[in-house]
């Protein structure tokens, strides 16, 4: 049957219910579900209606005691692969020399900061800025040390557990270890946090890479500071990555504490990919969903936009601790390669073991048969334009481009891309129901004048409401096009096609589905959808950037990026600036910098050439150039000779240690004593 309620999606209904459950109850300490599968339901959220008012209200102050602070690096959620073809894709295009594998830890993240190797903080992940402060529960806890043997300045960060043992003799009121936990580190009398553990991962001191050199020294460091180290092995090849993590998901059930997962690192320490909201050199290798088996009853179509997508009903079943009645179908082409039918024994899993999905028919016998089956229907008209439904197999849609449902999704998008929160939901109705507005190019011709006939609009809020959609704004080619409402497409994904070179609207739009398809991250399915999103909007697109109000920002020139193809590396101290601010600018001109010498480096930067640190010894021998900081400031003045010193250096040469021009010191905040 189909879902005929356009103005609240049940999908979206689902969500907002979730997410406003989970966290009050993460915030009142008694957190139902982990980090990782709260970070799911805002993803599909934040996807499906991103202006809702449940997003924001992620990391608001309602801890009810418990202030905030912020942390040292973002804690961001982690590239996933929920199955060995996953994991292969991410192994190719980062292509680990040594890949570090370590224990997924299904607890509580935790970063403890220290000050001069005192403990300062302990402070939750919170919405991954900013966490709750609990410092004072988290030092009743063991594995947190109150004071390091060196005065080190920066974060370590780990999950606090509850071992099964402690959760079987003492909690088994709880769900479940990680639920426990996550209750009892948040409760404000401390209560219980003598039952937990603190097991550390990373740790990171900001501009300062003396301490360790790469994943493995790092662990090291940790453990000789006194700190519980999780689970770490290393592999060399990415099969016998996956042949080890078949191994763990067998011997798990043993384990003292709970794992869901594997995550998976480049040995090498990227400092700016840890900076990252999403590092791209790591990833979660999750086990095998849990699967239970039940009979589809029905399927209801749930309307977004123009696409119409199957929601299976299923007789109810428990996974992964909760009851689940509906899961997703994705699209008609997957009924119809299943050959799924109403009375079907499915298999049901939860992706990421919280979104329930329909992955198949149950194995022989698993189920029996209660009743005839019968073939699934499928809706033939658009509910809102009466237009005949096109069946693409990836997507049901309507095709009509005027489309009253379809016009009002587009502009509601629009508005939440560019944040014009004074063009309130209720107002884009009133305007497109009055057929005042039904493209985005319209918005721009709007006044004052007709806005003071709508309820509760004044002259003053007419105008205020005129001067934020005149605001010029300049949009990345990304959030330009992920504002005009493809379906499933959003900003990610557009970053990663202008990241491939797709980096303009004229290469988007010459680029074919194989082109698209290409880009990793992307697929063909996603790629068909951009590339005819970009035909049926092609017209409207031009439009709104004719208005002269809305510009797609234009990607980096080459000869703004003088250094482009050249890396550098930097130890040791620096004399006339921070090297966080050496870093940037490098990278304002095109260069990338590593955090560890490497093979195919162009420059070490340092002070003490002649030191016997790990990085130098390492330049040596893979005969990296070598160069002080007043040959890189000279460099930043004067990008082309890079090749020169880069040429100098591999041929045993000496690059020379040349002065900043007189006329360019204020560029630097210190300038370069002679």
């Amino acid at each position: 049957m189909v879902n005929k309620t356009f103005e609240k999606d049940p999908r979206i209904e689902t969500l907002e219910r979730l997410i406003t459950a989970y966290q009050a109850s993460y915030y009142n300490g008694e957190a139902e579900v982990s980090d990782g599968e709260f970070d799911l339901l805002w993803d599909e959220l934040k996807q499906l209606k991103p202006d809702s008012p449940v997003l924001a209200k992620i990391g608001a102050d309602n801890t009810g005691g418990f202030p905030k602070a912020r942390h040292l690096i973002p804690m961001g959620s982690q590239e996933k692969a929920a199955n060995p073809s996953e994991f292969r894709s991410w192994a190719e295009k980062i292509a680990p020399q040594t890949f570090v594998v370590q224990y997924k830890l299904d607890g509580a993240s935790l970063e403890l900061q220290y000050e001069a190797g005192t403990l300062a903080k302990a402070i939750t992940r919170g919405d991954g800025t900013i966490g709750d402060e609990i410092t004072r529960n988290a030092r009743r806890m063991s594995g947190v040390a109150a004071k390091l043997d060196i005065p080190f300045t920066g974060g370590v960060r780990g999950e606090v557990v509850m071992t099964r043992e402690v959760w079987k003799e003492k909690y088994p009121d709880k769900a479940n270890c990680r639920n426990a936990a996550n209750g009892i580190m948040r409760r404000k009398d401390g209560e219980g946090c003598e039952d937990l553990a603190f097991i550390s991962y990373d740790a990171a001191a900001d501009g300062d890479d003396r301490f360790f050199q790469d994943e493995i020294e790092k662990l090291a460091w940790l453990k000789e500071r006194g700190f519980s180290v999780t689970v770490t092995e290393e592999f060399s090849d990415a099969e016998e990555v996956i042949a080890y993590r078949l191994k763990i998901a067998e011997e798990r059930s043993a384990l003292p504490v709970d794992i869901d997962g594997l995550v998976v690192k480049d040995r090498i320490t990227d400092m700016a990919d840890l900076r990252r909201n999403r590092p791209e050199r790591q990833i979660a290798f999750k086990f095998n969903l849990e699967t239970a088996y039940s009979i589809l009853r029905d399927v209801e179509w749930s309307e977004s936009g123009a696409t119409y997508t199957p929601i299976g009903i299923v007789d109810p079943v428990r996974i992964a601790g909760t009851t689940v009645q509906r899961a997703n179908l994705n699209n008609p082409g997957m009924i119809r390669a299943l050959g799924l039918k109403i009375g079907s024994a499915v298999s049901v899993v939860k992706r990421g073991e919280i979104i329930p999905k329909i992955e198949g028919l149950a194995p022989g016998g698993a189920f029996p048969k209660t009743e005839e089956e019968r073939e699934i229907e499928f809706p033939s008209h658009c509910e809102s334009c009466g237009a005949a439904l096109e069946d693409g197999g990836t997507r049901l849609f309507c095709p009509n481009l005027k489309c009253s449902k379809r016009l009002l999704h587009r502009l509601q998008k629009w508005v939440a891309v560019l944040d014009i929160r004074e063009l309130g939901d209720k107002l884009i109705r009133q305007l497109f129901d009055k057929e005042r507005v039904r493209r985005l190019p319209e918005l721009y011709t709007l006044n004052s004048e007709e806005l003071t006939g709508f309820d509760r609009m004044g002259e003053l809020s007419a105008a205020k409401v005129i001067r934020h959609i005149r605001t010029k704004r300049e949009l990345s080619l990304a959030a330009f096009v992920a504002g005009f409402d493809f379906e499933g497409v959003g900003e990610t994904i557009m970053e990663k096609a202008a990241a491939a070179g797709f980096d303009t609207l004229e290469k988007l739009r010459a680029a074919s589905v194989e082109d698209l398809a290409g880009v990793y991250g992307l697929g063909e399915i996603t790629a068909r959808i951009i590339t005819e999103g970009l035909k049926e909007t092609a017209e409207e697109m031009d439009q709104v950037l004719a208005a002269g109000i809305i510009a797609v920002a234009a990607p980096p020139l080459e000869d703004t990026q003088p250094l482009k193809g050249f890396s550098f590396c930097f130890t040791g101290e620096l004399c006339y600036m921070k090297r966080s601010e050496a870093e940037e600018k490098a990278r304002s001109l095109g260069a990338s910098v590593k955090s560890t010498v490497v093979k195919g480096l162009s420059f070490l930067v340092t002070n003490d050439s002649a030191s016997n640190s790990s990085k130098n010894k390492k330049a040596r021998n893979l005969e990296v150039p070598v160069i002080d900081e007043k040959a890189f400031i000279a460099l930043l003045q004067d990008p082309s000779r890079a090749s020169v010193h880069a040429a100098a250096g591999k041929t045993g040469g000496k690059p020379d240690s040349a002065q900043i021009p007189a006329d360019q010191g204020e560029l630097f905040s210190t300038g370069v004593p002679e």
